[in-house]
């Protein structure tokens, strides 16, 4: 199918940006790494039934290395990234969160370039500045800002690292995504996500108030409509569009998503789009254009 994984990056993009919605509105009561292992959780126990519906088994006969490469994929792109970014959300809010994990792009294009010797065509490097450009301009704020410095560093710190971790997380796997079944190769690296998040609760002191943390939340229906499109579904489709494209483009189509934010956040929030945010919006689609097609 041609464009299929450029199709599935954009699917992946509007599906993250739906969850991210979903998860700011749960609201800071819920502890970052108690989010992360509620939604990998819930994804899990939704995979395994799904392997068999592709026909796949739950243990292949490959080589332990492949095995240990997925998990560490996971333990650095799920059990890190994620915990990082749901931090970077609850200290700046969606739009700031945006603007600063657009290193993502940028990092896995730096890293494919180097690792996986991709290649990029001019219009296609065009194409990516012009996505970034539009995130860039479509999160900008005229207003001054009134959160805490340090609260403003923790959360751009928070979210850099973020974004570096899930572009090393899915670099280091790609070369056996290419090679493997979709759904197995997701299971086994949200498994090495759920490891290493379950090694940091044991080791967390205030372990009990993570859980309270989820337990007493008035926000049910949101973390788990959140956690259902955002870690199943976006997931599935995010490494799908890894699979039949280059990690590079893929990261590029990826990095919409924070454009499809601030639509659903007009649909969804009913906030206001401006004319900032509408040229984003057109100029991020060019690029996508760019991107997928040159």
């Amino acid at each position: 199918m041609p464009y299929a994984g450029e199709a599935l990056s954009l699917l992946s993009a509007i599906l993250w940006a739906f969850a991210v919605i979903f998860f700011r509105k749960s609201g800071r009561r819920v502890h970052p790494l108690s989010l992360n292992m509620f939604k990998n959780l819930l994804a899990f126990g939704l995979l395994i039934p799904t392997v068999y519906v592709f026909g796949e088994t739950l243990l292949r006969p490959v080589p332990l290395q492949i095995y240990l490469i997925l998990l560490l994929s996971g333990f650095i792109g799920i059990a890190i990234g994620d915990t990082l970014f749901f931090g970077s959300l609850n200290h700046l809010g969606a739009g700031l969160t945006a603007i600063v994990v657009c290193m993502y792009s940028p990092f896995v294009i730096t890293l494919s370039l180097i690792f996986l010797e991709e290649k990029l065509t001019l219009l296609q490097v065009l194409g990516a500045v012009m996505i970034i450009c539009a995130v860039l301009i479509a999160t900008k704020r005229k207003e001054k800002r009134t959160e805490n410095n340090k609260q403003l560093i923790v959360g751009v710190i928070l979210g850099v690292l973020a974004s570096a971790s899930m572009a090393v997380g899915v670099v280091i796997m790609k070369p056996i995504l290419e090679t493997s079944p979709l759904v197995w190769t997701t299971l086994v690296r949200l498994c090495g996500g759920i490891i290493g998040l379950a090694v940091v609760f044991l080791i967390f002191p205030q372990r009990r108030a993570l859980i309270d943390s989820l337990i007493i939340t008035r926000s049910w229906t949101h973390i788990v409509v959140g956690s259902l499109v955002g870690a199943y579904a976006a997931m599935l489709v995010w490494l799908g569009g890894m699979k039949y494209t280059q990690a590079s483009v893929a990261s590029a189509l990826n990095q919409t998503s924070t454009i499809f934010i601030f639509v659903f956040a007009a649909l969804l929030l009913k906030e206001r789009m401006n004319l900032r945010k509408t040229i984003g919006v057109v100029l991020a689609f060019a690029g996508s254009i760019l991107v997928t097609f040159f």
